[in-house]
């Protein structure tokens, strides 16, 4: 696929003789689903001779003559074309950030962030869930590649084919943060987390902003938690937008990381990066790698008292499932790894399957009998 970039338009040549023309109106960095929502920015052209492609100039052509004709293009080249039009926003992004930069390792924990920090501020939420699947050089296409091939091969994510893209665009805008802000990096005691944080302060690496550490879940315990609270917080996604706000204030007391502080976080990252497991754990205080099957045991003990507590041992719901070990569970861990486990059980025999295993709610299990 050809292009040509007319700064606020880009051509894109999908035909011999058919020209895309999209309109660039924001300084956001943007995704396929964009793309397809946002028909307003674009137009379509159809050229008399595939030769006039150097020359094209939307201006002196007319797009209506194909009002009402469709044209399609195949998902390589919409990636093609958001990465295009990303590299064009980000070459002509002028951003003027007054307040502070906050980072965290969750899109859902950045909507908190958002409703409970005062304006002026930005929240970049982190699309990934890093204590699962290879690490590697994850600033590097190569090794993000090779992620991205394990993720979509084995977890059940909702809009998988926009977590690429996602990922790509949050190291834009980590690229971008300007100088002169503070930057926040929002955390709790959990493998991902844990280790997201540190891949953030190796992608800062270069950056001579002051950073400053907010470990929520310890702070919500110390300030907020109540002694009768059955539900331990693990992760920044739980605590509510009200209660943010005074977790920042509580934080605002300590030091910037010292430069010997971050080049020890920048070297863990590194040290991460070069291991092989693809399911880590948060104990005692340091990040753990285990074996993928690290849960299959716990799995496979709360379908068995969940069957007990049926009068004929019959299928169960794998959401249902899910729910319950979360409730047993004194650590973070994402639902996805654990449905991922769950139909491993199923290909390898422990368990029986009812249902198409779409999400955790589209299908059931049960413990299959030995011998069968």
């Amino acid at each position: 696929m050809k292009s040509k970039v007319n700064y606020p338009f880009i051509y894109f040549f999908i035909e011999p003789t058919v020209v895309f023309v999209y309109k660039i109106e924001t300084q956001n960095y943007i995704t396929v689903s964009n793309l397809l929502l946002g028909s307003d920015n674009w137009e379509v052209f159809q050229l008399d001779q595939e030769d006039e492609l150097e020359m094209f100039d939307h201006r002196k052509y007319n797009s209506k003559q194909n009002e009402g004709r469709t044209f399609f293009a195949n998902q390589d080249d919409m990636n093609l074309m958001e990465e295009l039009i990303n590299e064009q926003i980000q070459k002509n992004r002028h951003l003027r950030t007054n307040g502070a930069i906050h980072i965290v390792s969750s899109e859902s924990a950045a909507g908190s962030l958002r409703g409970g920090l005062e304006w002026p501020r930005t929240v970049i939420g982190f699309p990934d869930f890093l204590s699962i699947g290879p690490l590697g050089n994850l600033d590097e296409t190569i090794d993000r590649s090779y992620r991205n091939e394990w993720l979509m091969e084995n977890i059940n994510f909702e809009q998988e084919i926009e977590i690429p893209i996602k990922f790509s665009n949050t190291l834009r805008e980590i690229e971008d943060i300007p100088s002169q802000v503070p930057i926040h990096v929002w955390y709790g005691n959990n493998a991902s987390e844990q280790t997201c944080m540190r891949f953030l302060l190796y992608l800062l690496r270069d950056k001579t902003n002051e950073i400053f550490l907010i470990n929520s879940t310890t702070l919500y315990e110390q300030y907020i938690t109540s002694k009768v609270e059955k539900q331990p917080i693990l992760n920044t996604s739980q605590i509510g937008s009200m209660h943010i706000k005074r977790l920042f204030e509580t934080n605002k007391a300590n030091k910037p990381l010292s430069v010997e502080e971050k080049i020890q976080l920048q070297k863990e990252w590194e040290a991460l990066a070069q291991t092989k497991e693809n399911l880590r754990i948060w104990s005692n205080g340091e990040i753990i790698g285990v074996p993928e099957n690290h849960y299959d045991a716990q799995i496979l003990h709360i379908i068995k008292n969940l069957h007990d507590q049926q009068e004929n041992k019959d299928f169960i719901k794998t959401g249902r499932v899910i729910e319950e070990l979360l409730l047993q569970m004194d650590e973070f861990v994402g639902i996805f790894y654990l449905e991922y486990r769950i139909r491993h059980l199923i290909y390898t025999g422990f368990l029986e399957l009812k249902g198409i295993p779409k999400s955790s709610w589209h299908y059931s299990v049960k413990k299959r009998e030995r011998g069968v």
